[in-house]
């Protein structure tokens, strides 16, 4: 059976004209089967990111995309808070009585949040998701 999945894998690929040597499929087979992340990492143009794209494509899920750059940090690979959204709601209730605690619970919740790739992925209700 897991031959199976294996060639189907590598099928997939094919039929999205993905050229694959056999050690791609064998890692993608793997990450799918454990249900854990496959990191590519190799230099600009051998094709990391075309193989999450023909992936995701190929099992019809979602890309999400991570453009690593020197200088990420993990702000802008997680999370950040919307902190205009936040201060302005801050503001908005100023005066009305509102407990501090409830304030906090308020302005700390996931109207607030924004969201980036590597969050996104976590919390991405399709466990198979492919980031690039």
């Amino acid at each position: 059976m897991k031959s199976k999945e294996l060639s189907q894998i590598k099928k997939m690929l094919q039929e999205q004209g993905y050229v694959d040597d056999g050690s791609i499929a064998m890692s993608i087979f793997l990450a799918m089967t454990l249900e854990k992340p496959l990191l590519v990492e190799g230099p600009a143009g051998v094709g990391k990111t075309e193989i999450a794209k023909v992936m995701a494509k190929a099992i019809q899920t979602e890309l999400i995309r991570l453009q690593c750059y020197e200088g990420l940090d993990s702000t802008h690979a997680l999370y950040e808070w919307n902190y205009q959204h936040q201060l302005l709601h801050l503001k908005m209730q100023e005066g009305k009585g509102e407990s501090i605690e409830s304030l906090e619970e308020t302005i700390f919740s996931d109207k607030f949040l924004l969201k980036r790739p590597v969050l996104n992925a976590i919390t991405h209700p399709d466990k198979n998701r492919f980031i690039a």
